[in-house]
């Protein structure tokens, strides 16, 4: 099997076979993100090779592999009848397969429109992960994100009606001191909109060679504490409505939540005033991400 470039899944994929569709990521301009920012450029494997790779697998690990995630940053973004054909397959060589999955950018997700995403779905794709990062529009024009609320929240639905898992990403404290409320209020309005299977977070780290953290070191940028964070959660669970499965399931957070929200609201903020009582230096420390 042959992979190229930073190579990322979700840590709910840990246990997933990760077979490379695509290389780099095609938009590459968030302010936060430094994974591709040092290349490789975008580019699509030729299927043929993916099938090789498919097939190699096998031979590896059996046939009874049960995840399959395609890496790698926007595999979305590959035409419509490959990402079918190698969902297809794969389902072929694999028969036990229970989930395929991708990342999906949501300006990528409205490119397909509804019926290629209800193609995807009938090709096997179960599930899509994709960045939120916040539903607020002024912090996602400052993180260059490349896309709106209005776009996300009508990808997102359209993959829910299509049949498909959505996996939504909130990063906490992206939005900064100045605009920690619109960022917490608007996310919850999105998510209530779209009411993806899974919300989860993750907290802000500004990361090495990323514009994001320009800002922070020259001032432009005021990064919450753990306090702020804490409060900021508090405040996006509280306006959130839906029944999705809430999970704090990465190693940048103060706090472990999971659950679903229906269930478990009352309980994560419970969690959370708990948390706020204590000293924020039991909490770890500030640092700058190289990964």
């Amino acid at each position: 099997m042959r992979y190229e470039g930073p190579i990322y899944r979700p840590p709910s994929e840990a246990n997933s076979l990760l077979i490379q569709a695509t290389a780099g990521c095609p938009h590459n301009k968030c302010t936060f993100c430094m994974i591709y920012k040092n290349g490789p450029q975008f580019k699509i494997r030729k299927t043929p090779e993916i099938k090789e790779d498919i097939l190699e697998a096998r031979e590896v690990y059996g046939e009874h592999v049960r995840t399959l995630f395609f890496p790698a940053g926007n595999t979305i973004a590959m035409k419509t009848d490959d990402l079918c054909e190698i969902c297809r397959f794969s389902r072929e060589v694999f028969p036990h397969l229970e989930r395929i999955t991708v990342y999906g950018s949501s300006q990528f997700i409205h490119k397909k429109g509804p019926e290629d995403l209800r193609r995807l779905a009938q090709a096997g794709l179960t599930r899509i992960h994709a960045g939120l990062e916040s539903g607020d529009d002024v912090v996602l024009k400052r993180i260059r994100k490349g896309t709106d609320s209005l776009q996300q929240i009508q990808a997102g639905k359209w993959v829910m009606e299509a049949g498909m898992e959505l996996s939504m990403y909130v990063i906490l404290g992206i939005g900064g001191k100045d605009r920690t409320r619109p960022h917490a209020l608007e996310s919850a309005k999105v998510l209530n909109q779209i009411e993806p299977d899974f919300i989860r977070l993750r907290t802000f780290v500004p990361k090495v060679g990323t514009p994001l953290l320009k800002e922070l070191q020259n001032n432009e940028f005021q990064m919450l504490g753990p306090h702020e964070v804490l409060e900021e959660i508090a405040l996006l669970i509280t306006n959130l409505h839906g029944d999705s499965y809430l999970a704090s399931d990465h190693y940048t957070n103060y706090i472990n939540l999971e659950g679903k929200l229906h269930k478990e609201k009352t309980r994560f903020l419970e969690q959370i005033n708990a948390a706020m009582e204590k000293d924020e230096s039991s909490f770890r420390a500030f640092f700058i991400g190289t990964a």
